[in-house]
């Protein structure tokens, strides 16, 4: 019995969503050729998956007993393509780098000035991610290494610290504050926070929202962000302030009208990180790794990093 990964995909949408037009927006595809999709599925295992209703659609029995199947399927072959990719790119000196926020050459190019110099024939390139997910290896899966605020460590993701750097507020600069130099936390904390999305790692949008001085869920807008895109967006229509890495906010405020970022002298260090998966077999990485390891140690930023949890960690 043969059948094809997009239609494991399709139907592992459509179950873990319920709903096939909601399905069929996800996985860009029109709502005709995904039930037909779904059909020939059926049709090739010789069962039912799926009960079409008004609402949407639930398990059979036999669906419900093959979704795990079909999900586990579904994630071996994703994880195969992944690791395949990453052996081509390290076949070919290449490392893909992804990132939260401005570029890494931007506030991180000693690291990456320091990598160039020792390998120059190593091809880098760079893709924005989205804000942090979980799982962080699924978050990462098609990048070789994460340049970003820690995520979530997790088994099978390593980690290691690069520097620590303070936490500043993006105001609008309208704002009662927005004429100051640098402010306390309790300045701001009380204050309305841009949201991030209910997928973002919960903890990540926490930090982000000073949820870790004020020790409860901070005043959040209604709308959301998931993407750094998305986060400018709700930036530029001032209505609220946020807080990040004093250099993404220096860059965000000289490129975005109307607003200021304003350094928080006695909030906790943003700790910035590399992240990796364990498996990853690129060389490219582990020298990056190596390098950042040796710039953390040169501006002290090992101590400071395990007291927050992070430094180099491996599973």
């Amino acid at each position: 019995m043969e059948f094809k990964r997009g239609q494991l995909r399709n139907f592992v949408t459509v179950a873990e969503d319920g709903q096939m037009t909601r399905a069929a927006r996800k996985l860009h595809l029109a709502q005709p050729a995904l039930s037909h999709s779904i059909s020939q599925l059926e049709g090739e295992l010789g069962i039912v998956l799926l009960e079409r209703h008004a609402r949407g659609v639930t398990l059979t029995a036999a669906g419900a007993a093959f979704l795990p199947k079909a999900q586990a399927a579904l994630a071996a072959a994703e994880d195969a393509l992944r690791t395949a990719q990453s052996l081509a790119r390290a076949t070919n000196g290449r490392m893909e780098v992804g990132y939260i926020g401005p570029p890494p050459t931007l506030n991180a190019p000693e690291l990456f000035d320091a990598f160039t110099r020792a390998h120059p024939q190593a091809a880098v390139s760079f893709r924005e991610l989205p804000f942090p997910y979980d799982p962080t290896s699924a978050w990462m899966e098609e990048v070789d290494v994460a340049f970003a605020h820690t995520p979530t460590i997790e088994r099978g993701v390593c980690v290691q610290a690069v520097r620590a750097e303070p936490r500043a507020v993006v105001l609008p600069h309208n704002h009662a504050l927005a004429e100051r130099n640098e402010l306390y936390v309790g300045d701001i904390v009380d204050d309305l926070f841009l949201a991030y999305h209910p997928s973002v790692q919960a903890a990540w949008a926490a930090f982000h929202s000073l949820d870790d001085h004020r020790g409860a869920p901070a005043r959040l807008t209604a709308d959301h962000a998931r993407t750094p895109p998305e986060m400018l967006t709700m930036m530029a229509s001032r209505r609220a302030v946020a807080t990040l890495p004093l250099s993404d906010a220096r860059v965000i405020a000289s490129v975005l009208r109307g607003v200021v970022a304003i350094p928080l002298i006695d909030a906790e260090p943003s700790i910035l990180s590399i992240v990796w998966r364990e498996g990853n077999r690129n060389p490219c990485v582990h020298a990056l790794a190596r390098i950042a390891e040796r710039v953390a140690k040169r501006d002290g930023v090992v101590r400071l990093a395990r007291s927050h949890g992070v430094a180099r960690v491996r599973y």
